[in-house]
């Protein structure tokens, strides 16, 4: 690289520097605003407590797999409609409205009902 021999080529220099340090500046931004995404979607996921179910193990296991499902379902949400059961399990509302009221007649889970709305829940035993 040939030095440069005035101030007029030192400045040019100088300009051109202070333009690709802008540049990389803009794309450095880029890739922190990437990375940070991609930190939150590849994040891992918290994985759900069950704390809340007044159901020892053995009787969770004594339940058939449909409720036991729906039973877990309740117990990450808290408080729920047989739609909200439905969202989280994957599987139809009228479904999960059946599992959900077999649950009541059980004894394990509890409903009230708000406006047109039924909310099922587990009370703490």
């Amino acid at each position: 690289m040939n030095k440069p021999t005035d101030s007029s080529e030192l400045a040019k220099l100088l300009q051109e520097i202070n333009k690709n340090m802008v540049v990389l500046g803009m794309k450095l931004d880029r890739i922190i605003t990437i990375q940070e995404s991609l930190k939150k979607i590849l994040a891992p996921k918290k994985k759900p407590s069950y704390e809340r179910l007044p159901l020892d193990v053995a009787t969770l296991l004594s339940l058939p797999d449909h409720l036991r499902k729906t039973a877990l379902a309740l117990s990450e949400l808290g408080e729920a409609t047989a739609t909200q059961i439905s969202e989280k399990t994957g599987r139809v509302r009228a479904a999960e409205s059946d599992y959900l009221n077999q649950l009541v007649t059980k004894g394990y889970v509890s409903k009230k009902r708000r406006g047109h709305d039924v909310y099922f829940y587990i009370e703490a035993k």
